[in-house]
């Protein structure tokens, strides 16, 4: 791609890219701090890959996407994942009219544009699975009939680190379909004051609707023309093998700590990841700090530990970062 076309593609990036800042700046009205978890949820609203969000309860993360979704003048539903949770209450099911004396379909609360699966390490497996086609296909089977999900869909999800009672293991193949996953932190001090003084002040922030769909359709197709050079490309692929053949890739010592490397899923969703990062700093080519900066969210779920690692505690965070010093940059 010649200078030129990367000029373009950079104007375009600009045009593009400006409703963002408003919707940011709506949504600070209501959430204080927590810019890292803003940032990746808007990579996943323009790239469409789904977000895992794992903190502990309090940290605004139903707040955040709520009010993404009301910003960005999106539909929004949110479901709380139980134990005694069947997949009928998500995907939707048959119901018998008796004036007509047949069944109609009755859809769940997945049809939405943002989806909220709270704790969704409570449900069993088959409640699991059942996000499994919405999530990758993107449409919904009630009865002999397939649904298409509105249009962006994505599922953002929740779940807490600390409680292990009456919680269940996510499935691989579904861990996998996240596109990214976030570690929520606690905010600062001067955050926390904000907070506190903002809601109990009587008044209830609200953010009004700065942006549409259309904004987020548009930013998909200019980010999907973002400039990736194929030393970049290279950096990416060389990466994602090293979680899979360590020793061939000049990082021996992780050989005993990983078990499982990251799957081709996870180069793709570098990428795209990597290029919606420049979309939004307003450049119209990648740079390796985009891939190291969304690098974390990308791979710590992607990269299974060995029972040595977990012996000598060892991170999927320390893993990675020692990835991205050990492989050369271009």
């Amino acid at each position: 791609m010649s200078e030129e076309t990367i000029r373009i593609v950079t104007e375009k990036v600009k045009q593009h890219n400006q409703f963002i800042d408003g919707v940011m700046m709506e949504i600070r009205k209501v959430i204080v701090g927590q810019r890292y978890m803003l940032d990746r949820l808007m990579i996943g609203l323009i790239t469409g890959g789904h977000v895992l969000m794992e903190g502990v309860p309090g940290l605004a993360k139903t707040l955040s996407v709520n009010t993404l979704a009301n910003t960005m003048d999106m539909s929004f539903k949110r479901i709380q994942f139980t134990p005694d949770l069947l997949p009928a209450d998500i995907l939707g099911t048959m119901i018998y009219n008796q004036k007509d004396g047949t069944f109609e379909p009755k859809q769940g609360p997945v049809f939405a544009n943002l989806v909220l699966a709270d704790e969704i390490n409570r449900a069993p497996a088959k409640v699991q699975s059942a996000l499994l086609e919405s999530m990758q296909e993107k449409q919904v089977t009630i009865g002999d009939t397939t649904y298409p999900l509105p249009k962006p869909f994505l599922v953002l999800a929740t779940q807490n680190p600390i409680e292990q009672e009456g919680t269940y293991r996510l499935p691989e193949a579904q861990v996998d379909r996240f596109m990214l996953k976030l570690n929520v932190g606690y905010p600062t001090k001067a955050e926390e004051r904000n907070i506190m003084d903002r809601y109990t002040s009587g008044e209830k922030p609200s953010a009004r609707t700065m942006a549409s769909p259309e904004d987020i359709f548009n930013a998909r197709e200019v980010a999907g023309e973002i400039y990736v050079d194929d030393r970049i490309r290279d950096y990416v692929i060389n990466l994602i093998f090293a979680t899979r053949e360590p020793a061939e890739h000049g990082v021996p010592k992780l050989t005993e700590l990983i078990d499982f490397g990251a799957s081709p899923r996870a180069s793709i969703a570098l990428l795209t990841a990597a290029r919606a990062h420049a979309f939004i700093r307003g450049r119209g080519y990648v740079i390796p700090e985009d891939i190291k900066a969304i690098g974390f969210d990308v791979l710590r779920h992607r990269i299974s530990l060995t029972f040595e690692a977990e012996a000598e505690n060892v991170t999927s965070e320390e893993i990675i970062q020692t990835l991205f010093d050990q492989i050369e940059v271009p």
